[in-house]
C-alpha cells in the first residue's frame, strides 16, 4: 500500500464518519434516537455471538456484510421502514451512495465493497440472507429495548421482516422469543 493509497482510505474514513450521527427512527433505552453506526455494531455483535451456530458460513464474511449493508446511508441517511413507498427506491439511493462514497477508494477496495452490498441486497449467498434475518431482528430488538413514544406502533414487528426472519430454525427462535415480547408490549401498552 502506498501513500496515495493510504490518503485515499483515509478520505474515505472520513466521509463514512457521518454514520454515527446518521439517525434511525428507532430509540436507545435511554429516549435518544439510534445511530445506523449503533445499529451496525448491534448486529455485527449479534453475527459474532452466532459464529457456532453456523459452522459452514464464512463468518467474517457476513461481519464483512454487516458493516457494509447500511453504509451508503452516510449520504442520505436512514428512511424508516414505515416511511418506504414505491415511488422511492431506498435501496437504489443506498447504492448510488455507497458508489459515490467508494469514489474516493483504490478500485480493488471499492469492488470489494460494492460486491459486498449488492450480495446483502439481492440476497445471494447463505452469509447475504442470514445477515438480512439479523438486521430485521436487531431493529426489532431496539423496538422493544427503546425508550418509545406513548404512540409507539409495536404491532409493527408483528409483520417487519417475515420472509428474511424465516432464514432457519435458529432466527425463527430468536423471532418466536421476539415476538413474544412484542405481544407483552402492546399488552402493557394498552392497559
Amino acid at each position: 500500500m502506498n501513500k496515495n493509497d493510504i490518503v485515499d482510505l483515509l478520505n474515505f474514513l472520513r466521509a463514512s464518519e457521518p454514520l454515527k450521527s446518521t439517525l434511525r427512527s428507532g430509540f436507545t433505552a435511554s429516549g435518544r434516537r439510534e445511530s445506523t453506526a449503533e445499529h451496525t455494531w448491534r448486529l455485527c455483535l449479534m453475527a459474532m455471538l452466532l459464529e457456532d451456530e453456523y459452522p459452514e458460513l464464512d463468518i467474517l464474511k457476513l461481519i464483512k456484510i454487516c458493516i457494509v449493508h447500511d453504509l451508503g446511508e452516510a449520504i442520505n441517511g436512514d428512511i424508516p421502514a414505515v416511511e418506504q413507498t414505491a415511488e422511492h427506491d431506498k435501496n437504489e439511493q443506498e447504492r448510488r451512495d455507497l458508489d459515490e462514497l467508494t469514489s474516493v477508494l483504490p478500485e480493488g477496495s471499492k469492488n470489494k465493497i460494492m460486491a459486498l452490498w449488492d450480495d446483502y441486497e439481492q440476497g445471494g449467498s447463505a452469509e447475504a440472507q442470514l445477515a438480512k434475518a439479523l438486521d430485521k431482528l436487531e431493529t426489532m430488538l431496539q423496538h422493544l429495548q427503546g425508550k418509545n413514544a406513548h404512540d409507539f406502533d409495536y404491532a409493527f414487528n408483528l409483520t417487519y421482516g417475515r420472509k428474511q426472519t424465516d432464514f432457519d430454525h435458529i432466527t425463527r427462535a430468536f423471532r418466536d422469543l421476539i415476538d413474544a415480547d412484542t405481544k407483552q408490549a402492546l399488552v402493557c401498552k394498552d392497559s
